[in-house]
């Protein structure tokens, strides 16, 4: 039976973990922690939770956390997950990191979309946790870098193109909307509901943080540089990602061939499902599905993907790689 603690409970990511934890048949709770503002028994913090889960969210105790956990789930703020995961690896504990302190492998650029690194030693031996395509180097590992949302949903839709160089590594867009949880539970005055209900609007034109980060994974599946313009959009519902590519390519390609390429390129892979029309948010929430849809229009080659931000964009996806790294079945919980 594999401990778990979870840092940052408090949140929604937290929220989503604590669930799936609770249904998982080889994993338990062990330590639920938060800032000591946000403490207190689970059910008070989360009046869903009531009846299904007696534990204490507590200010985090490195010494306690390491004699009762395994696997910490550090459900943490970009910038400040790096100050936490030293210490924790430190205990012996596994760690799965859901910010992007360790996913951008160029410490130069994620000092120019983030703040200065300060602890590039670790950075160095994370894996990056999209088991689709880097499962072998997730098993067994001590720190595991949980993808991006929108990476997660924007590498999905294109993998197979870009692995069988099927399209030009240039001139690619990504046009992602995202629900509104994908704010985190302080979220901007954009995000207050008055502003936000019957709205959609485009944010962080060509500057979004997860921009070198789809860029860094699709380059590696590629084999060589890619080059793409990522613009993320924010609509008036709770979860989910809606991922639209347009790519360029390189040679005529039929709706036949990109069917049998993804069918075959995601076969055995428990969480891709390839459809024969275009996917929809709602059918992926609350799931750590992802849903992909290739074809083509007008000469181009669009890809669509949908998954749920807080399930497979992040709580799902650690789950399912904390599964792997312990050698389960990594469907554990999930389904």
């Amino acid at each position: 039976m594999i401990r778990v603690a979870i840092i940052g409970a408090s949140g929604y990511t937290g929220l989503d973990s604590i669930e799936i934890i609770l249904r998982h048949p080889q994993a338990r709770l062990t330590y639920l922690t938060a800032l000591e503002e946000e403490c207190g028994h689970a059910e008070m913090v989360f009046p869903r939770l009531k009846g299904r889960c007696d534990m204490e969210i507590e200010p985090l105790n490195f010494e306690k956390l390491a004699e009762l956990a395994d696997v910490a789930l550090c459900c943490l703020p970009h910038k400040v997950s790096m100050s936490f995961v030293p210490r924790l690896l430190n205990t012996g504990v596994k760690v799965i990191d859901f910010s992007a302190d360790y996913r951008l492998k160029d410490v130069v650029v994620y000092e120019k979309f983030y703040q200065e690194h300060t602890d590039p030693d670790n950075l160095a031996h994370a894996a990056y946790g999209l088991p689709e395509l880097f499962r072998e180097t997730i098993q067994g590992a001590r720190l595991v870098a949980n993808p991006g949302c929108f990476p997660t949903g924007a590498i999905l839709a294109i993998a197979p193109l870009l692995k069988h160089g099927l399209i030009e590594t240039s001139g690619i867009i990504v046009n992602a909307l995202t629900g509104v949880s994908g704010g985190g539970k302080n979220p901007s005055h954009v995000f207050h509901y008055p502003n936000m209900n019957e709205n959609a609007l485009p944010y962080k034109v060509g500057s979004h943080r997860h921009m070198p980060e789809i860029e860094q994974i699709a380059s590696e599946v590629a084999g060589k540089p890619v080059n793409l313009l990522f613009q993320p959009h924010v609509g008036p519902f709770d979860r989910g990602i809606l991922s639209s590519i347009y790519c360029n390519p390189v040679e005529k390609v039929t709706q036949k061939e990109l069917n049998e390429l993804y069918r075959s390129f995601y076969e055995g892979q428990p969480f891709v499902q390839v459809l024969d029309t275009p996917p929809a948010v709602k059918n992926v929430a609350r799931t750590n599905f992802c849903h992909v849809f290739p074809t083509i229009a007008k000469g181009k080659v669009v890809c669509f993907s949908t998954l749920d931000n807080l399930v497979k964009g992040a709580s799902g996806q650690a789950i399912q790689n904390m599964n792997i790294v312990f050698g389960l079945d990594e469907t554990m919980g999930l389904l």
